[in-house]
């Protein structure tokens, strides 16, 4: 899978951790971190990192700040990003399973590196269940293009 990591000054070691791990698993890495020790904002990874899932010029992408917090709101603002915090191997599943999550969103300061690992590999190798949650991206979908979804006909 080719995979986009993103990360500030916060989750610049996290990132370059998990991204030699991820390639020992064969996936191929994209790097958009800030470099370690550089002070960086977490909005423009979250913004590369999404316009390159958005665009299909990655599969997947993994954003890492000192909570994933604000990776996330920003990685949301992106038209067809669905990122998700997540904080254990349960809500990454559920992420995948049921909202097709295609950013994950990690913690540098609260997530240990194994823990980390643990989260990415199985939201990596979990599918989106589809069914009855299709319907629900298909709201999320016209909430990004303004509509109510309530509405729909």
């Amino acid at each position: 899978m080719n995979i986009g990591i993103g990360a500030d000054h916060r989750g610049a070691n996290t990132a370059r951790m998990l991204s030699d791990r991820l390639k020992s698993l064969g996936h191929t890495v994209s790097d958009f971190s800030a470099l370690a020790g550089d002070a960086s904002d977490y909005p423009i990874p979250a913004f590369t990192v999404g316009k390159a899932v958005a665009a299909s010029e990655i599969d997947r992408g993994v954003l890492i700040c000192g909570t994933g917090i604000g990776m996330c709101i920003a990685a949301n603002k992106v038209k067809g990003v669905r990122a998700a915090v997540v904080h254990d191997e349960l809500t990454a599943e559920i992420s995948r399973t049921h909202n097709n999550a295609n950013i994950l969103c990690l913690s540098a300061d609260l997530l240990g590196q194994r823990l980390i690992e643990s989260i990415t590999e199985r939201w990596l190798s979990t599918p989106f269940q589809g069914g009855r949650h299709e319907r629900r991206l298909d709201e999320i979908r016209m909430i990004e293009e303004g509509k109510d979804p309530a509405a729909k006909a």
